[in-house]
């Protein structure tokens, strides 16, 4: 059977409910036929993005996941398209949001905080030591799995190297309101590792408070109380806890704690075992055999390809091109078959 959004069936991959819907399209969630794993097939209508300008967004997003193997991070495992969607075959997590946990609880004790922080950093510090940075974390942004470990997810707005400008600098405005770096809003350059430890400061202190540090109906108040820092930390919280959200809400980027910095911080290191990233030989991939996908998750059984540093694929002159998946028009010869879904990094160019 054909893939289509309405189609039981996607190459391998038997459709089933829907988990969620957005402007672009929705999620689906799926079994893979021979082996009854779950996945999450995100479902994106190509023409409603072309209209919306967001190829690029889909690109980066694309580009970003394939290339992030941490426990701690959604993965994606392949990518097809069709003359008219685009799938990507993406981890399931099946324990909802970060932020529909918090707003169950009301606040998160203080030990289950800290570790799920420590698991946030863990893999926002994976991400930036490979020229990753979110620009858009948040509660809703972070999942959460059955056994209760988070997995960071939605890279749309996430920003690579070849993003930043002559100064070293990003210089994007983006993000959401009330987890905003001070200095993004200045619009004069920032670094996008010191922004993203901004948001998380922010996530640390929703979850252990249960309300947000800078919020306000006014857009304009709202911002104003982000450069100063106006916030108030909560009497009740331990000494330590008190100390890291100061250090971490810092208005001042140069003098913000930092990854270093929260590593050898007291009240971060209890209890701490930093995770491991996965490699290739970790995917365990659940494909078809008889496929041309690899167990290297994709990407061709090429030495020279998976000896080198996947990061530098996209930094070297833009070699990683999915512009195939946002042409206007196709011919039906040039229609994928869809029995078979297409690897992301077949579109190397030679």
């Amino acid at each position: 059977m054909a893939a289509s959004e309405g189609a039981m069936r996607m190459g391998k991959y038997e459709m089933g409910r829907t988990l969620g819907e957005g402007h672009f399209g929705k999620v689906r969630l799926a079994r893979h036929a021979d082996t009854g794993r779950a996945f999450a097939i995100k479902i994106l209508d190509r023409q409603r993005i072309l209209a919306m300008k967001i190829d690029e967004q889909i690109k980066t997003e694309i580009a970003t996941l394939k290339l992030l193997k941490h426990p701690n991070v959604v993965r994606l495992y392949e990518v097809a398209a069709s003359k008219t969607k685009i799938y990507m075959v993406l981890e399931y997590v099946n324990g909802g949001e970060l932020f529909e946990k918090i707003a169950l609880k009301g606040k998160l004790p203080e030990k289950e905080g800290r570790k799920l922080f420590q698991q946030l950093m863990d893999a926002v510090s994976y991400c930036h030591e490979r020229g990753v940075y979110h620009r858009d974390l948040k509660p809703e942004n972070v999942l959460v799995d059955a056994k209760g470990n988070i997995k960071v997810s939605d890279f749309g707005l996430s920003a690579l190297p070849q993003h930043q400008r002559k100064d070293g600098l990003l210089h994007t405005t983006c993000g959401s309101p009330n987890y905003i770096a001070p200095e993004v809003l200045l619009n004069k350059g920032y670094d996008g590792s010191m922004s993203d430890v901004w948001s998380c400061g922010v996530i640390l202190y929703v979850m252990l408070t249960g309300n947000l540090p800078f919020d306000d109906e006014n857009m304009v108040v709202l911002y104003q109380k982000i450069l100063k820092g106006d916030y108030r930390i909560p009497k009740w919280l331990s000494p330590g806890a008190q100390d890291i959200l100061r250090k971490l809400l810092d208005p001042n980027p140069i003098t913000r704690l930092g990854m270093d910095g929260l590593r050898e911080h007291d009240w971060f290191n209890q209890s701490y075992t930093p995770a491991v990233p996965f490699d290739d030989d970790d995917d365990n991939y659940v494909g078809d055999d008889n496929s041309h996908m690899t167990k290297h998750n994709g990407i061709p059984d090429n030495p020279a390809i998976n000896q080198m540093n996947a990061f530098q694929l996209i930094g070297m002159s833009s070699c990683l091109d999915l512009s195939g998946f946002f042409e206007k028009e196709m011919s039906q010869k040039e229609k994928p078959d869809l029995h078979q879904t297409i690897p992301l990094l077949i579109y190397l160019r030679r």
